[in-house]
């Protein structure tokens, strides 16, 4: 969808839309539509007894006096609690509706919603982002596709401050690639992104600055990362390292680093999965997803910040020569680890990632991202993420940008009571502590590889994938993480 930003005009082709706040339905641009159609818009509000609420529509077909096709009034609330979610929202809701009608041209008059705390420019341009984030299709495996005349083509955003839109947008749509590319990632079948064809993907980012290295099973094997390795070594196909770096600040300047599970496909292992919804497993890969696409971001908007991402990417598969329950591995910190559960395989790729991160680069900070537990969505459903951290700082930054992004966190506790229960009789550690408290000891399990590193570790398991349809994403893969850590770099820790 092609979105372009000009100043606010009512005669346009195609659908027309105003975002308006509650109350002020029939002001502005809305007043003099109403005088161009001899008062019908303002009988429809009233027989609508539209006001302008949060997430209400209003939809008139054929508007008399008018050249729009249809007319869309879009509600985001009262002007004094004007959020950035309610304008993403008017966007993607809009951009839905047009879908529905098979409107392939549209405008959005922005200026009847901005505040004293979001200017007319950045409301515009969140109204504009909500758009594009709505209009993503993953549909490239159907060969019958029914709705190719049902996609947008183009968004006009109008608005009086155009320039500042603009300007604010070229960063939003960067963002929203990365999120993109996240989604396609998670959206993709495990058949088609093996270990080896994610490294490859995740190269293709070298052509926007980042510098990529991929270890393969040999040298990983050499820096002895046997945690990882087990876990991969009853596929066929090859588990990777990638490691992808941004450089965009001083080469003095200590990085910021995020490392990812990447388990392209789950079968559990030896200690198999029941096969009701396993297909959902080839999305086990969130979290290194996220990473991939945060990256893209923060290269893409040139990001004044060095940022390291690190993914493991491997597949666990129940071969002849697949680890076993009871099997005993040695990580590259060299502590031991008892492998209870083979389906407990996340938090085994993380250690050695998260170990070689702190080791190699020495951030400011770690955070990983994972699909790790089905616990932390008994706990926390599918609104929050999963938050376990050893730093108040960094939980306290991570909170408030997960606010004001809509991609929230809910921190939970930690503590030698439950890292007990992975103590193992035969090694120094066990993969899993039990039911009890199952995303918990998993984190426990996670920070015994992260030195005194400042690190907060993300369960996603019900964020990025399969996750609740909203106005801004339809899609099966989210792309849930990309802005909040991007917040997170560009409020807290850049230039």
């Amino acid at each position: 969808m092609n979105i372009s930003f000009a100043d606010v005009s009512l005669a346009k082709a195609g659908a027309l839309a105003l975002v308006v706040t509650e109350g002020n339905a029939l002001s502005g641009a809305a007043a003099d539509l109403d005088r161009m159609s001899g008062g019908a818009l303002k009988r429809a509000v009233k027989a609508a007894d539209f006001t302008g609420k949060a997430g209400s529509v209003l939809e008139i077909v054929a508007l008399h006096g008018v050249t729009a096709s249809r007319v869309y009034l879009i509600g985001v609330g009262k002007a004094a609690e004007l959020s950035i979610s309610a304008l993403e929202n008017a966007g993607g809701e809009l951009v839905g509706r047009l879908q529905k009608a098979k409107e392939t041209a549209a405008a959005v008059i922005a200026d009847g919603a901005h505040s004293a705390k979001i200017d007319a420019g950045e409301a515009a341009a969140r109204i504009a982002f909500g758009a594009k984030l709505r209009s993503y299709r993953f549909d490239k495996y159907k060969t019958k596709k029914k709705d190719d005349n049902g996609a947008v083509k183009s968004l006009a955003v109008m608005t009086k401050a155009f320039a500042a839109a603009r300007k604010s947008y070229g960063t939003l749509g960067k963002i929203a690639d990365g999120i993109f590319l996240t989604r396609d990632l998670v959206n993709e079948p495990a058949n088609i992104l093996s270990p080896v064809e994610f490294a490859k993907r995740a190269r293709a980012l070298t052509k926007l600055g980042v510098k990529v290295e991929v270890l393969g099973e040999a040298q990983m094997k050499k820096l002895g990362m046997g945690s990882l390795l087990g876990v991969g070594q009853g596929s066929v196909r090859e588990s990777q390292l990638v490691i992808m770096r941004w450089n965009g600040a001083k080469a003095t300047e200590k990085p910021v680093a995020f490392v990812g599970k990447g388990v392209c496909f789950d079968t559990g292992g030896i200690s198999l999965k029941p096969p009701a919804g396993m297909e959902d497993m080839k999305g086990d890969m969130g979290g290194a997803a996220c990473v991939t696409g945060l990256l893209h971001a923060l290269a893409a908007r040139k990001a004044k910040v060095n940022a390291i991402g690190v993914i493991g990417v491997v597949e666990n598969m129940p071969d002849g020569n697949a680890q076993r329950p009871g099997d005993i591995v040695t990580s590259m910190s060299g502590q031991t680890i008892e492998v209870i559960n083979t389906d407990a395989e996340g938090r085994l790729v993380l250690a050695d990632a998260l170990w070689y991160t702190q080791n190699r680069f020495k951030p400011k900070f770690m955070v990983d991202l994972a699909t790790l537990t089905g616990a932390i969505m008994i706990a926390l459903g599918k609104e929050y993420a999963g938050l376990f951290s050893n730093d108040d700082k960094l939980s306290t930054q991570l909170a408030e940008v997960g606010e004001a992004e809509g991609e929230k966190v809910w921190r939970m506790p930690m503590g030698p009571a439950f890292d007990k229960m992975i103590d193992s009789r035969f090694a120094d550690m066990k993969n899993t502590g039990g039911r009890d408290g199952g995303s918990i000891t998993a984190a426990q399990f996670l920070q015994r590889f992260v030195n005194n590193t400042p690190w907060a570790h993300l369960d996603i398991a019900g964020t990025a994938m399969a996750s609740p349809q909203t106005a801004t994403n339809q899609s099966w893969g989210s792309g849930w993480g990309v802005r909040l850590l991007n917040r997170l770099v560009a409020d807290y820790y850049e230039g």
